[in-house]
């Protein structure tokens, strides 16, 4: 069965989940990665990938 996104925000959203925690990244400042905004996991996603 194809995977059909709810929508782009929340297909964007679980991309960037499904990297940081390739990345061993499992919360941001104390919180779960689900329970954070995409602006938080987009600047998290983007240092983590520029600092290796």
């Amino acid at each position: 069965m194809e995977h059909i996104p709810e929508s782009k925000f929340t297909d964007k959203r679980e991309t960037i989940i499904q990297g940081l925690v390739e990345q061993n990244v499992f919360k941001i400042n104390g919180r779960q990665l689900y329970e954070t905004s995409l602006y938080e996991l987009m600047k998290t996603y983007t240092d983590t990938n520029q600092a290796g």
